[in-house]
C-alpha cells in the first residue's frame, strides 16, 4: 500500500520533492528544543496551494495523516510527527513567494513558507514594518506564525500574528481550498474562518498563504534598561508610559535578576553593571514616527522622575540604533543560556497585569519550599501580561532530578495558573507538551466544543492528529 502512495507523491511532487531515505529524513522528525521524536514515511515538499491539495486528496485515499511544518522551531512538538511511522510531514519551504504587494492596502500576499525576516526585509525596503518579531525570525515562517498565532515583542502595540493577519488560504481536510485571500479590514459574514483555522497548529486546515498588514515604519527607535526592586513599580511605570507615550511604546519586558546572572554566565560578552543592582530589569522600546517626535525625551521625563524619587534603582538609555540593537540581545540570549543547563522545564503563561506579581511570589515561594535550590529564571513580555516562567534544576543534582520531579512540578505551576485565573500558553501553542492539561484548563463545556469542530473538520483525524486535543 505504502509503495503505491509514495508513488503518487513522487508523480505530483518529482523525486526531489519527496524524502525518504533515514538520513534525509532526520531533521524533519524532532522538535527544535529535542523533546519529541517521531518517525515519517516520508517528507513532501509541495510547490503551490494546488499540490497541497492534491497531497491531502492522496492522503485521504490511503489514510495517512500529514504534520504541517514550517521552519521547525515549534516549542511544544506540534510539528513533529508520532513515533508510528505512518504519517507524512509536510513542509512549507518551497512555498516561500511574495505573491503581491498592496501599496495603497498597505497589505502583503505571502505563502506559508516565507521565512519571517525576508518579509520584515521586504516590508523594510517598502519603507513599511511588518511588525511581528521573536528570537526565531531567521528560520521561522508565516504558515507556522499564524498556524501558532505566535506573539513576539511587539504584541503590546500590534498585537499578536492573528491581529496582523487580514486573510488566508488554506487546504481543508477534504482536500478542498479555502480562498480567503481578501485584504479587507473589515468583512462580517458569517462564521471568521479565517481565525478559527489561525492559532489551530495545522489540526483544521493546512495554511498556504495569508494576507498581512503592513505598517509605517519608524523613523528612529529608542530603548532603555531599567533596574526596578519594588514590583508595584513595574505597574505603575507601564501605566505612566502608555498615558504618556501610548502611541509610541511597543515594548515593556521584563528580566529576573536570575535569568541575567544565568545569561551573563554562559554569555559573559552581554555582562553589564545594571543587570546587578535590582530584582528586575526592564527592557522598554518606544518607536518614533517622525523628525519632531518626543517619544526620547518622554521616556527621559518618565523615567528621571522615578530615578529622583529612588523608586527605581538605575537607568541606561540607548544612544544609536545598534545600542537598542545590543538592548535587545541579551535578551534573546536567555532561552540560548538556558538551552546550555542540564534540563529545563518552560512554562509559557499569561495574566491579567495585576495578577503576574502575586503568582510569581506565590509560586516561586512554593516552588523553593519543595524544590530546594531550584533556579527560577523569569522574564517575558510584562506589557501584554504573558510570562516565560522556565526553571532550572538545583546546581550540582543528577541529570535526571527532573526526570523524577517534572510531573509534581508541572502540576504545581498549572494548579497554580489557574488559581491566578491565568492560561497555559501565552503564545507557544499547545501541541503535545501542553495537550493533556487542555481539558481541565479550558473546561469539559470549551474543550467539547473543541472536539466537535475537530470531528466536523476533519472527520478521518488526518491533519496532526493527537496535537492540542487527545
Amino acid at each position: 500500500m505504502y509503495s503505491d502512495f509514495i508513488k503518487g507523491l513522487i508523480d505530483v511532487l518529482g523525486s526531489d520533492g519527496v524524502l525518504q531515505h533515514p538520513t534525509e529524513l532526520e531533521p524533519y522528525l524532532t522538535d527544535w528544543r529535542a523533546i519529541f521524536k517521531g518517525q515519517a514515511l516520508a517528507v513532501v515538499f509541495p510547490k503551490t496551494s494546488s499540490e497541497v491539495q492534491t497531497i491531502v486528496q492522496l492522503c485521504q485515499e490511503f489514510a495517512i495523516a500529514i504534520v504541517p511544518q514550517g521552519g521547525n522551531t515549534n516549542l511544544t512538538g506540534s510539528a513533529t510527527p508520532e513515533k508510528t511511522g505512518q504519517q507524512i510531514v509536510l513542509s512549507t519551504k518551497r512555498m516561500n513567494k511574495i505573491r503581491s504587494i498592496d501599496l495603497e492596502n498597505q497589505t502583503m500576499v505571502v505563502e506559508a513558507g516565507c521565512i519571517l525576516q525576508t518579509i520584515q526585509e521586504k516590508a523594510a525596503q517598502l519603507g513599511l514594518l511588518f511588525p511581528l518579531s521573536l528570537a526565531a525570525e531567521g528560520s521561522c515562517t508565516i504558515g507556522g506564525n499564524l498556524a501558532t498565532n505566535a506573539g513576539g515583542i511587539n504584541v503590546l502595540r500590534y498585537g499578536n500574528t492573528r491581529d496582523l493577519c487580514l486573510g488566508i488560504e488554506a487546504v481543508t481536510a477534504g482536500g478542498e481550498v479555502l480562498d480567503g485571500l481578501r485584504g479587507l479590514r473589515k468583512d462580517n459574514t458569517g462564521y471568521d474562518l479565517r481565525n478559527l483555522i489561525i492559532g489551530s497548529e495545522g489540526t483544521l486546515a493546512i495554511i498556504t498563504a495569508a494576507v498581512i498588514k503592513l505598517f509605517p515604519a519608524p523613523v528612529s527607535r529608542c530603548a532603555a534598561y531599567i533596574a526596578v526592586n519594588d514590583y508595584s513599580v513595574i505597574v505603575k511605570l507601564l501605566h505612566a508610559l502608555q498615558k504618556k507615550a501610548a502611541n509610541e511604546l511597543c515594548a515593556f519586558e521584563i528580566m529576573s535578576k536570575e535569568s541575567l546572572d544565568l545569561t551573563q554566565s554562559h554569555f559573559p560578552q552581554f555582562s553589564h553593571p545594571i543587570f546587578n543592582q535590582s530584582e528586575y530589569t526592564l527592557l522598554i522600546e518606544l518607536a518614533e514616527f517622525d523628525q519632531h517626535s518626543i517619544a526620547h525625551q518622554l521616556l527621559e521625563d518618565v523615567l528621571s522622575t522615578d530615578l529622583e524619587k529612588g523608586t527605581i534603582q538605575d537607568v541606561l538609555i540607548a544612544t544609536s540604533l545598534t545600542q537598542v540593537k545590543q538592548f535587545w540581545a541579551i535578551r534573546e540570549h536567555i532561552t540560548l543560556a538556558q538551552a546550555k543547563e542540564l534540563g529545563n522545564i518552560k512554562f509559557d503563561i499569561s495574566f491579567e497585569i495585576s495578577k503576574i506579581g502575586p503568582f510569581i511570589q506565590s509560586t516561586s515561594q512554593l516552588l523553593i519550599a519543595r524544590y530546594p535550590g531550584i533556579r527560577i529564571i523569569n522574564f517575558g513580555h510584562f506589557g501584554d501580561g504573558n510570562l516565560h516562567f522556565n526553571l532550572c534544576p538545583p546546581i550540582g543534582v543528577d541529570q535526571n532530578y527532573f526526570t523524577h520531579h517534572e510531573e509534581s512540578i508541572s502540576a504545581l505551576v498549572y494548579d497554580q495558573i489557574s488559581l491566578f485565573n491565568g492560561s497555559i500558553s501565552a503564545e507557544h501553542g499547545i501541541g503535545q507538551l501542553k495537550r493533556d492539561y487542555l481539558a481541565k484548563h479550558r473546561g469539559n463545556t470549551a474543550y467539547q466544543m473543541m472536539q466537535e469542530i475537530k470531528k466536523t473538520l476533519d472527520p478521518k483525524q488526518l491533519l496532526n492528529p493527537h496535537k492540542v486535543l487527545r
